[in-house]
């Protein structure tokens, strides 16, 4: 089954009808209605049903459950007389949507790096704002999106391997990797369920503060446990589960004592959804043969079987009011349907269009308020009206998204949660949104705590929309005191008063408090180690090399560095008690890692001094492979085995950059000493296109899948840009020349796509500057009195909102992204010891940053050292924001949407 995360089911209001039993007692096949005839066929029930009725496949069952018996009787006597008091939803029994576009959360206003691949994300059900995540190596954290902070991050481990079954402790022993393939919030939010790749389910306690107890640890499914859910079958909370061994479990959430287990599907069960009518309970389930089933709570097996759309990977989802259902999947051929059904006849109502033929991936999608559904297609978000077959409306947020993004709507249908192709989220808002995220944000009053349910159930009241009125809304804050949260901000009633009595006031004496402000602030300069914390990474080969190139891996657990002898050099941190997560960390010290036989990593060189070459380097999305030259033939090494699994591209001319095309790993684009830039594939070994408009050797190139281009860089510092489709040259400029500086410039010059994948940074020995998707300059930086020296190198955050950057005298300054205004200055000796002898000056050749936590930087060294630095324990972050001047220029949007974004992984099998 592998990746995938089913969509959570919004809580349902109970409508008065049993619409259940009106799939399970029609016996003949229906005739789709005319006004169905565009979409495919309904679905078509079994001639056998009376046999799945009388003679089930019997489920077991744990002694002493006795669920809704008088219920289900009922039921089955309704279905056998053939007696249906349903109303037929085939006409138009429900009102047209009364709707506006802006109702839909279209305006990205949060980025979050999680660091690693989002398989499942749930809002909270009460908290508007707390964002439950889940990822492919088993970590699971909560977002509190509000402020833009992680107040849960926990790596996966079996907290009782004594207490699991042969099975799970085999599958784990062969191989450790693990997946989160959902998680889900339980309808008041108080646990949380994690359904994992391997056979286990975990169910946290959670409470407001960011505590978590682990009550339950369950080994459900032999397998992968594909989906979970929660239901109330018996006035008591149960959890439901679905795995690769065909079944479906319901288990005590209090104690995990199994409740049933239901038999008969024919293959994995991928997703379920527990749902009630009137007093009825039951649940529908699907399969990876694309069968649908209906299970009530007793012994008498499958009430349906019916085939849906696409008979593959289908999820389904009720309306928020209970009333309509939906499904959407994708098959095999990557055909995918988004449809409502026909509850009373098993038919397909609706069939909704608009998406791509050939659909990258399974499609995922959300409903919201009784008005819109979403799905994830197409690298965008579409919208559709559920009143309405045609798209509504689409954003791609902005770009950075994933072919099938996986999305979340919040409870109130205000924010929206969407996965982007470099392990991060986009949070989207329509307007009642933005002003609840925007109160959420300002921390800079005190007094009064708000929690975002407080602030959400008034987000219209004039507190939000003018600042003022604070008597409209004291009286329900006051009247919810207990959902008070430490990690939501400080709002101060009287300072929101005081706040919208000064609107009046002169602007004056606001301009004095800025240059006061101004006036105050002190660059932060960090001159010895005791305030930071700085590794220099263990290498016991001593070599004169530099380090040219440094690489984290994508999943953060690992640091690659290539020498300019042409070796490369993998430190691995490895999970233990002092670094629970495994990731980088400049507290323990790494492995310098080699495989069982001894082989180095080492590229193939010219003929003359390799020490003199280009070297360049990328690494697989997977970070399985790199790919890497040193002036000689390109190789390709497996990060295991560090083998050479190919090399191509024998100079003369040599390669000089590589990088990863974001929608095709097969396809790379090759900077080359000629000038050139080749359109490589590596597939067929064969040289698609080759670009020219460059005067020197390429020296930097970086994708924007959003702008669909490719900018290149040159040592002639000039800057081209590249349209993806046909790779013609669509516009190129020359960098300027600061005024201390003769044009024209020349020199290596490295570009970076921003996570919005619209601005770009530049960095030449001269200046960092911020360019827009014209290839317009918005603003720069030179060096000057603070930072003197030449710049060697420099790198956005994986938040995008810093810049480091590396000076040829070994300071690190770090900038604001947005404005370029330095924060903080780095001295040499903070992260270096003086102890260490040198033969030359020292510097940060390179610098790379960390994929998941902004703070960490690694810095490669002129003298082949390699250090890991992060703030100190007291200092989260690295100094403290400039303050904001006058006239300063508009804000850049982090957007973690990643400018080296990969093809999308396949769907699961």
């Amino acid at each position: 089954m592998g990746a995938h995360s089913i969509q959570p089911f919004q809580p349902v209001v109970s409508p008065p009808a049993s619409a259940i039993a009106g799939w399970m007692t029609n016996a003949n096949p229906p005739l789709p209605h005319a006004a169905m005839a565009q979409g495919p066929p309904g679905l078509v029930q079994p001639p056998n049903t009376a046999a799945f009725l009388k003679h089930p496949r019997t489920p077991t069952s744990a002694p002493g459950m006795d669920y809704q018996t008088a219920d289900s009787e009922h039921l089955m006597k309704r279905m056998r007389m053939g007696q249906t008091d349903e109303v037929s939803f085939s006409g138009a029994t429900h009102p047209p949507n009364i709707y506006s576009q802006d109702d839909i959360p279209k305006s990205v206003v949060r980025t979050l790096s999680q660091g690693s691949n989002i398989m499942s994300l749930d809002f909270h059900p009460v908290h508007q704002t707390i964002l439950l995540v889940g990822t492919n190596v088993g970590d699971i954290a909560i977002w509190e999106v509000g402020s833009r902070e992680r107040i849960v991050h926990r790596t996966f481990k079996v907290w009782e391997i004594g207490t699991c079954t042969v099975p799970l402790q085999a599958a784990l022993m062969k191989d450790a990797t693990i997946s989160v393939n959902r998680c889900l919030w339980s309808p008041d939010g108080s646990i949380f369920g994690i359904a994992f790749s391997k056979h286990i389910v975990q169910i946290y306690a959670f409470n407001i503060n960011g505590e978590l107890r682990q009550p339950l640890e369950i080994d459900a499914h032999v397998g992968g446990v594909n989906d979970i859910a929660f239901s109330h079958p018996n006035k008591s909370l149960s959890i439901i589960t679905c795995g690769d061994d065909k079944t479906i479990k319901v288990w005590d959430a209090t104690t995990g004592q199994k409740q049933y287990t239901f038999e008969g599907h024919d293959a994995p069960v991928y997703s379920v959804c527990p749902h009630y009518k009137e007093s009825i309970q039951f649940i529908f389930s699907t399969a990876i043969d694309g069968k649908i089933k209906a299970w009530l709570y007793d012994c008498l097996g499958s009430r349906v079987d019916y085939d849906a759309p696409g008979r593959w990977c289908t999820t389904m989802a009720y309306s928020a009011d209970g009333t309509r259902l939906f499904s959407c999947g994708t098959s095999k051929d990557g055909e995918s349907h988004l449809v409502e059904w026909n509850e009373t006849e098993g038919a397909i109502k609706r069939t909704y269009s608009g998406f791509r033929k050939r659909s990258l991936g399974v499609v995922q999608f959300d409903t919201t308020k009784n008005r819109f559904l979403a799905a994830g297609d197409e690298f965008m978000i579409k919208f559709w009206d559920m009143d309405n077959i045609n798209i509504l409306t689409t954003t791609d947020a902005d770009g950075g998204l994933p072919a099938s993004p996986r999305l979340r709507f919040n409870r109130e249908g205000s924010l929206l949660a969407v996965t982007t192709s470099d392990n991060g989220i986009k949070i989207l808002a329509n307007a009642d949104g933005q002003r609840l995220v925007r109160v959420l944000e300002s921390r800079a009053f005190e007094g009064t705590r708000v929690t975002s349910q407080q602030i959400n159930a008034n987000v219209k009241a004039p507190i939000v929309n003018a600042l003022g009125a604070v008597s409209n809304v004291s009286s329900p804050i006051a009247a919810t005191p207990e959902l008070t949260d430490r990690t939501l901000p400080v709002v101060s009633m009287s300072s929101l008063a005081a706040m919208d009595n000064n609107r009046a006031a002169d602007i004056k004496p606001k301009i004095s408090e800025d240059s006061e402000k101004i006036k105050c602030w002190k660059l932060a300069d960090i001159v010895d180690s005791a305030h930071l914390k700085a590794l220099r990474l263990p290498d016991p080969v001593t070599t004169s090399s530099k380090v040219v190139r440094l690489l984290y891996t994508n999943s953060g657990l690992a640091v690659l560095a290539l020498g300019s002898n042409a070796i490369h050099k993998l430190w691995k941190w490895t999970r233990n008690e002092r670094n629970p997560s495994g990731k980088s960390t400049t507290s323990v010290a790494p492995q310098l890692w080699q495989p069982a036989n001894g082989i180095l990593m080492t590229n193939e060189t010219s003929d003359s001094n390799p020490e003199e070459a280009t070297a360049c380097i990328a690494l697989s999305k997977n970070d399985s492979y790199v790919m890497s030259a040193s002036g000689g033939k390109v190789s390709l090494f497996n990060m295991m085995t560090f083998k050479v699994m190919t090399t191509f591209m024998a100079p003369p001319p040599a390669a000089t950059f590589l990088a990863f095309h974001p929608q095709d790993n097969n396809i790379i684009a090759i900077g080359m000493e000629d000038s050139s830039i080749q359109i490589y594939n590596v597939r067929v070994d064969e040289v698609k296109t080759k670009l020219k408009g460059h005067q020197k050797k390429i020296t930097g190139l970086a994708f924007s899948q959003s702008l669909t281009v490719l900018v290149s860089s040159g040592a002639d510092a000039q800057l081209c840009m590249w349209s993806i489709d046909g790779w013609d040259k669509k516009k190129s400029r020359f960098i300027q020349a600061p005024a201390s500086r003769t044009a024209p410039l020349v020199g290596d010059t490295k570009v970076q796509f921003h996570n919005d994948q619209t601005h770009l940074l530049v960095v030449h020995e001269s200046q960092l500057a911020i360019y827009d998707s014209k290839l317009e300059c918005l603003r720069s930086w030179s060096p000057r009195d603070a930072l003197p020296a030449p710049i060697s190198s420099a790198v956005y955050s994986c938040d995008g909102l810093l810049v480091y950057a590396g000076f040829c005298d070994g300071a690190v300054g770090v900038f604001e992204a947005d404005s370029l205004r330095l924060r903080c200055r780095i001295a040499l000796t903070a992260y270096m010891s003086s102890s260490i002898p040198s033969s030359g000056p020292v510097y940060p050749l390179v610098i790379a940053a960390h994929p998941s936590e902004p703070n960490q930087i690694a810095l490669g060294m002129s003298d082949g050292a390699v250090n890991v630095v992060e703030p100190s324990d007291a200092d989260s972050k690295w100094g403290a924001a400039p303050p904001q001047e006058n006239g300063s220029l508009p804000r850049i949007t982090s957007n973690p949407a990643s400018s080296n974004s990969q093809a999308s992984e396949p769907p699961p099998r």
